[in-house]
């Protein structure tokens, strides 16, 4: 996948196959536009010209710099997340728009024209449900298919993709890893919600109980965060899948202050202080709890361990 940030160093291809968006999360219905917009490249066009696909992003998220209510807006993938995920589901061309406030004052005509024709050389343009674009959202699929002709390229709006009878969206991802509902999340991205961090020194009391944990300072403060408890984790750590079981909170039983991330990592003992690993969620064990003094608080850990080994099965 080539990557480009910002449209000056793009040259218009063939048969562009273009779709755009935030793609917060890459998640199902994501994936589903993607599917489309790769099926139809490798169909090509009337004259057998093989197509490419492009997608479109924003960065920073559109809504961190149009809305004033997005101060607390936490974002399900970085940008190098959100990269790696397109880049695995076989995109050909992303190209990084840096979002700010004179871009957003693009209407949607202009965004049309010197975007999506000038720069990009659009043919095929897929979009998702309900997407809008240009000043305050104006453009919509309706808008397009009144003007494509105009612009020389076709249109095509992929429905909304259901999970149990439920639309998917970042915003209902979101809510879900916040209330503790991976069931939800896992589902509507197609794979567990994961962060990557660098290990920090904490208070290293885990070692001194019989859990030496793995402090994490999540890369990107944007990054969001599941809600406080306790998880069943996977950890990867250079290349190898590790199990871990995760605690996110504020450690009342130990008069902790603050919120941390601490994974206690299955069967290892290195020291890793400075590196770098990923947190995949598998499934949520239970609240973060205080308790009456540090050997209870233990106990639960023998049994919050127990479980964890039982789901993954290590």
């Amino acid at each position: 996948m080539k990557i480009y940030h910002g449209t000056d160093t793009f040259h218009p291809i063939p048969y562009a196959v273009v779709t755009s968006g935030t793609f917060d999360g890459v998640h199902l219905g994501h994936q589903k536009i993607i599917s489309r917009l790769t099926e139809i490249a490798q169909r090509g066009d009337a004259k057998g010209q093989k197509g490419e696909t492009v997608v479109l992003t924003f960065w920073p998220h559109p809504r961190t710099v149009v809305s004033n209510d997005s101060q607390g807006l936490k974002l399900l993938s970085t940008l190098e997340e959100k990269t790696e995920l397109l880049e695995a589901a076989g995109v050909d061309h992303l190209v990084v728009i840096p979002f700010t406030r004179s871009f957003s004052e693009l209407s949607s005509a202009e965004f049309i024209q010197q975007i999506l024709v000038d720069k990009i050389g659009t043919k095929k343009l897929v979009i998702g449900y309900d997407h809008h674009f240009g000043r305050n959202r104006e453009g919509s699929f309706e808008y397009l298919q009144h003007h494509a002709h105009e612009y020389g390229f076709e249109i095509e709006e992929i429905p909304r993709q259901d999970v149990e009878h439920v639309g998917v969206s970042s915003s209902k991802i979101r809510k879900a890893l916040l209330e503790g509902d991976l069931a939800t999340s896992t589902k509507f991205l197609g794979r567990p919600y994961s962060l990557s961090g660098t290990i920090v020194k904490g208070q290293q009391l885990g070692r001194t109980i019989g859990f030496p944990t793995a402090n994490i300072q999540v890369d990107d403060p944007s990054k969001l965060v599941p809600s406080n408890g306790i998880y069943a984790t996977e950890v990867i750590y250079k290349g190898k899948r590790l199990g871990g079981a995760m605690s996110i909170g504020t450690r009342p039983t130990v008069g902790g202050t603050h919120r941390t991330l601490e994974v206690y990592i299955f069967d290892f003992n290195q020291e890793i202080y400075g590196e770098h690993l990923t947190v995949r969620f598998i499934e949520y064990l239970r609240p973060e709890l205080k308790y009456e003094g540090l050997a209870a608080l233990v106990d639960q850990m023998h049994l919050d361990v127990e479980q964890a080994r039982r789901i993954l099965k290590l």
